[in-house]
């Protein structure tokens, strides 16, 4: 794990905080949003994670006697600036949506209240940790809806991108609902259990593949899992397997628990190893695979009914190799001034460029007779939404398309995280998290969570802030500035 974290920063962060200590503005209050584009692999939603090791971070950021001499070497900061980071800790509040949130593009999933020069020296951690572990947690949606109620185990750690990124991929994983982990760290950091088999190499370092397998059944007899696609899958692995439960398990009161097959036409193997496991009488060993899977090949394993219990799922959950980037932005949003909070806006010629201003909340409407999901709305922070009136909807881009929902209920999704640099709300467990992100899965239409070609869903902006948004795009729009 990273050690001296205060300087895992972009360089242009301190650059810009020292000129912002020049100009005297290190007590300025500056509002930032969290927010992201869209979701990878045409999607239809995406899965909040990576908040907790946030407010971790933000909770005891500081710069060290290390870190501060480090800087002074490079010769670019005043000694005045350094004084200041020596004694910096975070000072700001965080709104949030909880962590395990279905979540959609363009809406605010968290927002930083905080002195300005604070918001810059955070961002590149808020970014890294919230863009990782949502990209995985979002992949493993996919890949555990995919498979149809069939336990996913993640595999991935010796693909993964780092230390960091296998430990904190496993745990987006398992909020994204895979059933365990390989990695060991994750169990004794995170509490994900964990699960593995054997490697081939533990197959080819006996004899024989029998006395392997042998072997591994007289160390763990009540845990057997044998990996039986070595040499021969059909003609060699499984009928030893069997043999093995014949022989030795079953006459000392245990049974093969499972088989796994790692190669090859998984479908047509697995279903030849049920048939030849049945007519052993072995019809509760199960059968799981492995090899570069992911929510396509899954999908279609389950549709030709191959006789599959469990998916290993390695390289592309880890590295969520389809689509490897979460494009997460952070943008300003507003500057407090003499008590006032002052939107801004940045004007691009693309239109998704283009920031909605000011200090928001985040709504969700449910369906009352459905509970499904209906759109997300996006407010001014202190605007109410009654759920007792219909609401009028509109489309941001195309505002003359537009719905009146009734029957309705509003709920605010984002919740105060941080108050003042310290944690001011519940820190829920990582079980916690992961039911979340169960339960917000069962308010999506099915024609939302399809893996291709997926519903859109709607994130609205209120009446007042879409006329802000305007005012100000007026405003500056051509404007010399």
């Amino acid at each position: 794990m990273i050690n001296h974290r205060a300087l895992l920063t972009d360089l242009y962060e301190l650059t810009m905080a020292q000129s912002h200590f020049n100009e005297g503005r290190q007590d300025e209050i500056a509002y930032f949003d969290y927010y992201f584009r869209r979701v990878p692999d045409g999607g239809g939603y995406a899965v909040f994670a990576g908040l907790s090791q946030v407010l971790d971070y933000l909770q005891y950021l500081h710069f060290d006697k290390e870190d501060i001499a480090f800087l002074r070497s490079k010769g670019m900061f005043s000694d005045a600036f350094l004084d200041y980071l020596a004694d910096f800790h975070f000072q700001g509040d965080i709104w949030a949506v909880p962590e395990g949130s279905v979540v959609f593009p363009n809406a605010p999933l968290l927002s930083v209240r905080a002195p300005l020069i604070d918001c810059h020296i955070i961002e590149t951690y808020l970014l890294l940790s919230l863009n990782h572990q949502s990209l995985i947690a979002t992949k493993a949606t996919r890949v555990v809806h995919a498979a149809a109620g069939r336990p996913v185990l993640e595999f991935g750690a010796r693909r993964a991108h780092g230390g960091d990124a296998a430990n904190y991929g496993a745990r987006a994983a398992y909020i994204g609902g895979v059933a365990a982990t390989s990695n060991v760290y994750s169990e004794f950091a995170s509490g994900i259990p964990t699960a593995g088999t054997m490697a081939h190499a533990f197959v080819q370092s006996h004899d024989s593949e029998y006395d392997a397998f042998l072997q591994y059944a007289k160390t763990w007899p009540d845990n057997t899992v044998l990996l039986v696609d070595t040499y021969d899958t059909l003609r060699q692995g499984i009928p030893n397997a069997i043999r093995v439960h014949q022989e030795y398990l079953a006459p000392n009161g245990y049974k093969l628990r499972g088989i796994r097959i790692d190669s090859g036409d998984l479908a047509y193997l697995s279903n030849r190893a049920r048939e030849m496991l049945d007519a052993a009488g072995m019809h509760d060993t199960i059968i799981s695979v492995s090899n570069a899977l992911d929510e396509y090949l899954i999908k279609d394993l389950v549709q030709q009914r191959a006789a599959i219990d469990a998916f290993g799922v390695g390289e592309r959950l880890i590295t969520a190799k389809s689509e490897p980037v979460f494009g997460g932005v952070y943008k300003i949003v507003a500057l407090e001034k003499a008590g006032s909070v002052i939107p801004k806006i940045k004007i691009s010629e693309t239109l998704s460029k283009t920031t909605t201003p000011g200090f928001k909340q985040l709504w969700r409407l449910y369906d009352n007779t459905s509970g499904k999901a209906i759109a997300d709305l996006i407010t001014l922070h202190d605007e109410i939404i009654d759920d007792s009136q219909p609401y009028e909807l509109f489309d941001p881009e195309y505002p003359w398309k537009r719905k009146t929902v009734t029957n309705y209920r509003a709920k605010k999704l984002m919740q105060q995280w941080m108050e003042h640099g310290t944690r001011s709300a519940h820190n829920p467990s990582l079980d916690e998290i992961r039911a979340h992100c169960a339960a917000e899965q069962q308010t999506l239409w099915d024609e939302i969570r399809r893996l291709e070609n997926p519903h859109g869903y709607y994130v609205d902006l209120s009446v007042a802030l879409w006329q802000l948004k305007q005012d100000l795009i007026r405003e500056h729009a051509g404007k010399p500035q």
